[in-house]
């Protein structure tokens, strides 16, 4: 009874304590009540495609709408080609066609929260690296209208995932509030990475373990994921994101 007793206290101060009180933070945010009220501009992260004539990779995450977005982030793919005049943007969304190609600005802001990107590679690099990405998107299994499920997968997070595992060489993992990036395709309870760097192990998303070098050392939980990061230097903090140090 001990150690069962010392293992839910550790569950409650890793994985409750921060997405409570990440909770009780948003519930206090002003925020839009509805999509119809929230800003979809873009943030002006990116410059425009017309005056960056290079080849470019961005993978994006925002802090997403209701409350939601006391744990969770919505992320998407951007990719541009060499002297194009315009930025493609693919993402996973609930409702319609599922995969969406450039249904909002590269850049734009999800439920009025400012993106921030996750990894961005260019020049020679995201030239050669882009019909990996392209091959990936058309690959993913779960691109069917209805091949959608909020939580713990297939969602948005898990069609970005997918990408990053298939081309790793973007050598990058969504955050931790990515909740639906642990979820693996087709039902697999284990994977390794195409470069068989990282490996994931899941129980179709409720409960798993990650391990690499880009993903560090991560537990999973009911799609809040803890955390350590190596290349990086930090801490993975459920439903709060990472923490460098």
């Amino acid at each position: 009874m001990k150690i069962l007793r010392r293992l839910l206290f550790a569950f409650a101060v890793i994985y409750l304590l921060p997405a409570l009180s990440s909770a009780g933070l948003w519930y206090l945010k002003e925020r839009p009540q509805s999509w119809r009220d929230a800003d979809w501009s873009s943030a002006g992260v990116l410059p425009p495609a017309t005056e960056s004539p290079e080849a470019a990779i961005y993978v994006f995450s925002a802090t997403t709408g209701g409350m939601k977005g006391a744990v969770a982030s919505h992320a998407w793919i951007v990719t541009k080609d060499e002297g194009a005049p315009t930025y493609d943007r693919y993402e996973k969304v609930g409702w319609g066609k599922p995969i969406r190609k450039n249904a909002y600005q590269a850049d734009s802001r999800w439920y009025s929260n400012d993106p921030r990107i996750v990894v961005a590679v260019t020049g020679e690099d995201a030239e050669r690296l882009i019909p990996k990405v392209e091959q990936a998107i058309a690959a993913y299994p779960y691109s069917a209208p209805g091949a959608y499920r909020l939580w713990p997968g297939p969602n948005s997070n898990t069609f970005v995932a997918h990408v990053l595992r298939s081309v790793p060489e973007l050598g990058a993992v969504l955050p931790p509030d990515a909740v639906g990036r642990d979820y693996l395709p087709d039902g697999k309870l284990f994977q390794i990475d195409a470069d068989g760097r990282d490996l994931h192990a899941t129980l179709y998303g409720l409960a798993g373990i990650s391990a690499g070098w880009r993903s560090g050392v991560e537990l999973h939980f009911m799609g809040l994921v803890a955390g350590i990061d190596i290349a990086r230097p930090g801490i993975k903090v459920p439903a709060v994101g990472r923490l460098g140090i």
